[in-house]
């Protein structure tokens, strides 16, 4: 009664799992997808009906976006709904409509309609895709309804290609449809929907035509049918495993077959296996096959196991191993969490009486097996296989027996010391105290043994009569049933919790070595280390020499890392890696295919491509591989295929954004060339046009005016191709800074006196201290920055504004500003300004080339200072820049002259600096 209690008790963790998801929606709102398996099947009409429903039953409604293409009867149905008025955003020249999440929210409403789940919304808007804006809908406790076509399934998209030959480039991710609290399948047969194709109900005439022809051909819908009636089962198959769940449900909901094969040691499972596999395709059902590792099984019996699996496998099923003490248990178990309704047995082939003694399986199964049906079969063994394998057989250590023996003849011993003393009821103790000992110890055997052994050595040693097994007292019959019973439920209890911890141990150490791979993968950061790093540590797990081998693009699978002395050269062994890469399958030693090798192959597998292979060859080639080990060995392939895609992502994306600069770049150098060669090179055209059309005709000072236009322009230009070069000069690989000593006032002052001209108009202030330490750096590249930084003032600051130039030492560095009272930058241009070929602010000046401030950034990053630009809060912005100091300053030498006394100097205008 109590075994049938615990079985019915709900599963705690999944009852948790059930609540936190119905808090988690209580607290977000409801998602309805309206699903269909292509355009034209009534997604919209059907949510528009039940909309009009909702509305006549109380439910405030709201048409967010609804996209009619024109047809009249959802346009009907939107006369008494309120619509939310759409927002326009102008795309290229183009006005498009959209939907608008900011006045959804502000509205609130009970339920909002949404249709076409995966429309990219236009750039600018706050999301790239409509199906983000559901998300925040859904977060801020709004209830949506929603239309959705199976080819915008990211999971299916590439089925979908391969089915219609046509890309769809709009996904919906799988979690937005998982997330989804309801999926109303909207069914239209190929038939009906070519009919309304052909009126015009789905798109116009020449558009139907085209569609007919490509998308719409009945061979593309009738798949597309498929795949949408099989996504739309599966989900509702998730759902009952969850109200299953919710439920505490232990007995199977027969929504579906679900058939459970249970897989032993005998070689007679095959038959079980492929009467399962009979039975699952009749019915098209779902099945899986199961064996149950005891602590108790032997090397032999867990290799058939594994061949029976294998063979499930091979026959389409899901083969899984499940650990534990109690077959019937787990079995049971896990029929419960799977909504397993049919369990396929073999007949048990032992005698009788063994079942007596050690328990029926199958008796036991059924006995308790409630609502789930169990077919037992009768197991017709061939030839080959009573050969290939022998009844399990288990390894006697006769040195445990003999250390059973002794122990007893201890506790013996202390027992005679103790008679007279003691009364015989505590004798008994120390015989429980030896079987105590040896069965922490030893083996099951070796604890019977011992169990008995105390049993009769009590009886004939410490009662009347002595050395004889009778019993003269009948209290001493009781003494004598109660320590037999005691040692022998002891022993097994011990055995039990040793067996425990050896499962625990395994578990523990499967789990410490999918931690440490786990990490190593995690904080490899190449390729190269990835394989280095995953060969050594299955090497390590499995002790045995690992190989990684890689598909080379044009050169096949090359060696990327090798730990032993194992090399894959000999012919047998690249076919088995060759082989295991083309078909994704295991290969070589320990399998069914080119099992003569020396190693195991196991493919690297991820998003359906093979990306190389891991092989393994033991030092110990005795035994096969156990399940556990297999599986663990499956993991790490797993885990190393994905870190190896991670990195191929990586570089793919790195590759993508390297095109996606140069790309930018060299848009904006064509909008530099187009713009700013373009107008000096028409401006000295022109001019000297007119100087060779009129030679004669000009006055002096209208050649004169001409010539100095050609001279500023061929100015502009070699000032344009300067940047341009000292750009590129400093980008390339190789190049070396020229340091010297210099002291930055100098600097400051070399830069003032080039830009005399240019800053004639703005009052410059310079506040640099006489103490500052002198600058290890290449005086020409710093005087560059300055320079630069200062044509900006000149450039985007009024004439008459104030500009001041600042410096001082502070944490090992010296700190440079340049301080203007300007219109300052635009909000969030404080890093745009310093990438190239950027001009953030309209300059009265039109001669700049975006290129000033990113050879600025350029120079200081290579002297290992920073670089930055702000705001000022008064008003203006502020430039600055920092170059570390060196430790060992060099010693100035102090000359003295004698000399007048200074006069007085009056104040130089900015025109007459020297």
């Amino acid at each position: 009664m109590s075994q049938v209690t615990a079985d019915a008790r709900p599963d705690p963790d999944a009852l948790l799992a059930h609540v936190e998801t119905r808090e988690g929606g209580a607290r977000r709102g409801r998602l309805k997808i309206f699903f269909g398996a292509s355009p034209g099947v009534g997604k919209t009409y059907a949510m528009l009906s039940e909309a009009q429903e909702k509305c006549r039953e109380g439910i405030g409604v709201v048409v967010g976006y609804v996209e009619t293409h024109g047809r009249k009867e959802s346009d009907a149905l939107l006369t008494d709904l309120e619509q939310l008025p759409p927002q326009f955003v102008e795309y290229r020249g183009v006005r498009l409509r959209e939907f608008d999440l900011d006045a959804a929210l502000r509205r609130k409403p009970e339920l909002i309609l949404v249709d076409e789940l995966a429309h990219t919304n236009a750039e600018g808007l706050r999301h790239g895709k409509r199906w983000q804006d559901v998300i925040e809908l859904l977060d801020a406790g709004i209830n949506v309804d929603a239309t959705l076509n199976v080819q915008h399934i990211e999971s299916l998209n590439d089925v979908v290609a391969q089915i219609t030959g046509v890309i769809v480039r709009e996904t919906v991710p799988d979690s937005i449809v998982e997330r989804a609290d309801e999926i109303e399948l909207v069914d239209l047969p190929p038939d009906d929907l070519l009919q309304r194709l052909h009126e015009g109900k789905v798109y116009m005439s020449e558009q139907a035509r085209r569609a007919i022809n490509q998308f719409f051909r009945r061979e593309n819908l009738v798949a597309l049918r498929e795949l949408a009636l099989r996504q739309t089962a599966e989900r509702v198959g998730a759902q009952v495993g969850v109200e299953r769940a919710g439920r505490g449900e232990r007995r199977p909901w027969p929504t579906s077959d679900r058939i459970l094969v249970c897989v032993g040691p005998s070689p007679l499972s095959g038959r079980v296996v492929r009467t399962a596999r009979r039975m699952a395709a009749s019915a098209h059902a779902e099945w899986i096959a199961v064996s149950v590792e005891t602590p108790r099984q032997s090397e032999k019996a867990a290799a058939q196991i594994r061949r029976n699996l294998q063979l499930a496998e091979r026959l389409g099923a899901e083969a899984t191993v499940l650990s534990g003490e109690r077959v019937v248990d787990e079995l049971l178990s896990f029929a419960g969490k799977r909504n397993i309704n049919k369990i396929v047995i073999g007949k048990p082939e032992f005698p009788r009486w063994r079942e007596w003694l050690r328990g029926s399986i199958v008796d036991e199964l059924i006995r308790r097996s409630g609502d789930i049906d169990v077919h037992v079969v009768k197991g017709e063994s061939e030839e080959h296989e009573l050969d290939a394998v022998s009844l399990p057989t288990s390894h006697v250590d006769w040195r445990e027996y003999a250390w059973t023996v002794l122990v007893m003849a201890v506790c013996t011993a202390i027992a005679a010391l103790m008679y007279g003393r003691f009364s015989a009821v505590n004798l008994t103790m120390i015989y429980l105290a030896g079987v105590v000992f040896v069965a922490t110890r030893f083996a099951i055997g070796p604890s019977v043994v011992a169990s008995i052994l105390a049993a009769l050595l009590f009886d004939f040693l410490f009662t009347e009569p002595f050395y004889s097994l009778a019993i003269s007292d009948v209290q001493y019959v009781i003494a004598f049933i109660v320590l037999l019973a005691t040692a022998l439920v002891i022993s097994g209890l011990t055995q039990r919790v040793r067996r425990q911890i050896e499962s625990a141990r395994r578990r523990y150490l499967r789990t410490i070595a999918l931690y440490f791979m786990s990490r190593q993968l995690a904080a490899a950061k190449d390729s190269d280390s990835i394989v280095r790093a995953a060969s050594r540590h299955v090497a390590d797990v499995f002790e045995g020499d690992v190989a990684v081998l890689l598909s080379r693009e044009g050169y096949g699978l090359s060696v990327a890392a090798n730990h032993g002395d194992f090399k894959v050269e000999p012919t047998n062994e690249r076919a088995a890696a060759q082989w295991g890469f083309d078909h994704q399958k295991w290969a070589g030693w320990s399998t069914e295919t080119l099992s003569a090798c020396a190693a195991m192959y196991v493919p690297l597998v991820t998003s359906g491509a093979s990306l190389g292979v891991l092989a393994l060859r033991p030092k110990e080639r005795k035994h096969l591989l156990e399940p556990d080990q297999r599986h663990l060995l499956e993991t790490f392939a797993t885990q190393l295929a994905i870190a190896l895609e991670r990195t191929a992502f990586a570089t793919q994306a790195a590759t993508a954004r390297h095109e996606a600069e140069t790309e930018q770049m060299r848009s904006a150098l064509l909008s530099c060339v187009s713009h700013d060669l373009r107008t000096p090179l028409a401006a000295i055209a022109g001019a000297a046009s007119t100087l060779i059309d009129e030679p004669t005709g000009l006055s002096v000072s209208s050649r004169r005016e001409l010539l100095q236009s050609i001279s500023d322009e061929a100015g502009r230009l070699d000032h344009l191709v300067g940047k341009l070069l000292g750009m590129t000069r400093l980008e390339s690989p190789g190049f070396k800074l020229e340091k010297d000593w210099y002291p930055l006032e100098e600097l400051v002052g070399s830069a003032l006196n080039r830009l005399r001209s240019t800053l004639s108009q703005h009052e410059i202030e310079t506040s640099l201290p006489a103490d500052l330490p002198l600058l290890r750096i290449d005086g020409v590249l710093i005087e560059e920055v300055l320079t630069n930084m200062l044509e900006n003032v000149a450039r985007y600051t009024p004439q008459g504004s104030k500009t001041s130039i600042r410096a001082r030492a502070e944490n090992s560095e010296i700190l440079v500003e340049v301080i203007d009272t300007g219109p300052g930058l635009p909000p969030g241009a404080e890093k745009r300004v310093f990438r190239r070929f950027v001009r953030q602010r309209p300059p009265t000046d039109r001669s700049g080339t975006g290129l000033g401030l990113a050879i600025c950034d350029a120079v200081i990053r290579l002297h290992g200072g920073n670089i930055g630009a702000e705001n000022r809060t008064d008003g203006g912005a502020r430039f600055w820049f920092t170059i570390p100091l060196t430790e060992n300053q060099p010693e100035i030498v102090n000359v003295a002259f004698i000399r007048e006394p200074p006069v007085p100097a009056p104040a130089i205008p900015p025109e007459a600096w020297p």
